[in-house]
């Protein structure tokens, strides 16, 4: 039930329109538009901007406020005390799992973890220097071959099953990109290790000599995959649900959300960060840039600094500053030119009255995309580490969207504006 109701008086029509109005949780009211269909009249969002396409219990925003929440969880609780698999779990579940449900899942995810052994010969149909996302879409949607005995999508189990396994070997993939990328062998992921080590582990291990995850870097991988493992209808969490609406299975509606996620507009932030930190090159260049970026006249603009939707700050770059910090320090790589950029860039932007008073803070992007250097992961592999995070909420996503009882195919509407109905000339009389 509509807890109030908008009343639409419309030019030329006799009879008004009633739309009723939802009040959520938390958040704004939203009005109900549907009946517009009926009286043949549609809205026009570009960017649904102000549309919401789905009802959804799983991740909360206040961008205002600057509010992140999991089920209703803070994100700073979350990737403080939790680590990533309890939030996967979360997220998938609803819940906080008890003990014995987490290491059920914890069991289950660690043995799904091995990709069948034919897919390995999939890679060698990319050039070696092949994007890695390019791939990462490729085998993806590849899984579905694979997975015949899950792709029911009206069968629960069917559901559950998919998503452990895509949870599991998304990692797995990941790494194996990479890998094939610089030409090493494929490493096969270990049973006695997380879900972040074994991922670092499968990333730089080398046959010749053995691998100890670094307790530091696995915390930095797993605080990096809380923060992005779900931010709301995005764009590409948007295009997992319209590729789901039409029945399409689980594993190729993933690979849909990371070709979205692949846009540099949605997936590249940290990516243009550092491209930026690089243009910068050195500290006694930043006064240069800093004039630039406060010109209005000037096309420059200062990468990883504000966001979209966080007017205020963004809550996941307190934890990722933190992260950061605790990262260079423990490699040493405090002396990175490049580093020293970000950190001074860091300084000015928070004590600098131009950044204050527009708030561009940094953001997690900003940070995310300075661990990662730090920790050898190359650039081209950001978005890929995004789209790994990011496959355990577009999976809670779609598995909600599937079970909604009022779930249908997505079919926008639009406004036509070419041109109306003409006869067809042919070809020796056009001008």
């Amino acid at each position: 039930m509509a807890d109030k109701v908008a009343t639409l008086h419309l030019p030329d029509r006799a009879e008004p329109v009633s739309l009723p109005i939802h009040s959520p949780t938390q958040g704004y009211d939203v009005v109900d538009i549907r009946k517009l269909g009926d009286a043949k009249l549609f809205t026009y969002d570009p960017g649904f901007m102000a549309t919401a396409a789905c009802e959804s219990k799983i991740t909360y925003i206040d961008g205002d406020a600057g509010v992140l929440q999991y089920r209703g969880y803070p994100i700073n609780q979350l990737a403080e005390k939790s680590d990533f698999l309890e939030v996967a779990y979360l997220l998938v579940n609803g819940e906080l799992p008890n003990k014995a449900e987490l290491e059920d899942w914890n069991y289950r995810i660690t043995h799904h973890t091995m990709v069948h052994e034919q897919m390995a010969r999939f890679f060698q149909g990319f050039r070696r220097d092949a994007h890695p996302m390019s791939i990462m879409i490729g085998v993806v949607g590849a899984l579905s071959a694979f997975y015949h005995d899950s792709l029911d999508i009206t069968n629960p189990v069917h559901r559950e099953i998919s998503a452990i396994r895509l949870i599991a070997k998304v990692p797995t993939l990941a790494a194996m990109s990479y890998k094939y990328s610089i030409g090493q062998p494929f490493v096969y992921p270990k049973n006695n290790l997380s879900y972040s080590a074994n991922f670092l582990r499968m990333m730089f291990a080398v046959p010749a000599e053995e691998y100890e995850p670094n307790p530091i870097l696995v915390r930095a991988i797993d605080r990096i995959l809380i923060l992005h493992a779900d931010h709301e209808q995005n764009a590409s969490t948007s295009t997992v649900r319209l590729a789901g609406s039409s029945g399409a299975n689980p594993f190729a509606c993933i690979a849909a959300g990371i070709a979205s996620l692949w846009g540099p507009a949605h997936g590249g932030a940290n990516e243009a960060c550092l491209n930026m930190l690089q243009e910068i090159g050195s500290v006694d260049r930043i006064p240069e840039y800093i004039r630039r970026a406060k010109d209005k006249n000037d096309s420059f603009r200062l990468m990883g600094f504000g966001h979209r939707v966080y007017k205020n700050f963004d809550p996941r770059a307190t934890i990722m500053r933190q992260t950061a910090h605790e990262v260079l320090h423990h490699l040493g790589a405090d002396n990175d030119p490049l580093l020293k950029v970000a950190m001074e860039l860091e300084r000015i932007a928070l004590q600098d009255p131009y950044f204050v008073e527009k708030k561009l803070y940094p953001n997690v992007d900003f940070y995310s995309g300075i661990i990662m250097k730090a920790m050898g992961i190359p650039m081209n592999m950001f978005t890929v580490m995004f789209a790994l995070a990011r496959t355990t909420g577009w999976v809670a996503q779609w598995k909600e969207m599937i079970a909604e009882p009022s779930q249908k195919i997505g079919r926008p509407r639009q406004l036509y504006t070419g041109h109306t109905e003409r006869n067809y000339v042919e070809l020796g009389k056009r001008g």
